[in-house]
C-alpha cells in the first residue's frame, strides 16, 4: 500500500515543486484534509492557499527528517526545513508533527508545531502564511 511522508510531500509542494499545485496536493492529501499549524486550523482550500503563497516566496530548500514513525493510520515526525526565499533571506524551522492517513495512504489530518531556528521575526508564521 502507498503511504506518503512529509519529505515527499514538501518536495512536491514547495521545495522541488510539481508545477500543477492541485496535482501536487492531490498526490499527498485526501479530499477531506485539514491541518493545524501552531494552533491555527485550515481546511483543504486554506491549505492550498498557503502552499500557493509559499510558492511565491520560496526559491529553494531542503527537508531533513530526524524522526519518523508510521503506526497503522497514524504518523509522527520531527523534521527541519531549510528555506532560501526569493529575496535571498534564509529560514530554518524545526517541526513536530502528528498526522493521520486516509485509507488510500494520503494525509487526512496534520497537526504541527513549528520552532524557528533561524530567520527574521517576520518569517515566524511561514508555516501558516497565506
Amino acid at each position: 500500500m502507498y503511504r506518503t511522508g512529509i519529505a515527499a510531500a514538501l518536495n512536491d509542494l514547495v521545495l522541488k515543486p510539481i508545477p500543477d499545485l492541485r496535482e501536487a496536493v492531490d498526490r499527498h492529501f485526501a479530499p477531506d484534509y485539514r491541518q493545524r499549524t501552531d494552533g491555527e486550523w485550515a481546511d483543504r482550500e486554506g491549505f492550498l492557499e498557503h502552499i500557493a503563497h509559499l510558492r511565491t516566496v520560496v526559491a529553494e530548500g531542503t527537508v531533513e527528517v530526524h524522526d519518523e514513525l508510521y503506526d497503522g493510520t497514524r504518523y509522527a515526525d520531527r523534521h527541519t526545513v531549510h528555506v532560501t526565499k526569493k529575496d535571498g533571506a534564509t529560514v530554518t524551522m524545526e517541526v513536530y508533527l502528528f498526522g493521520e492517513f486516509a485509507p488510500d495512504g494520503r494525509f487526512r489530518r496534520i497537526e504541527e508545531v513549528t520552532l524557528m531556528l533561524e530567520g527574521a521575526a517576520a518569517d515566524r508564521n511561514l508555516g501558516s502564511a497565506r
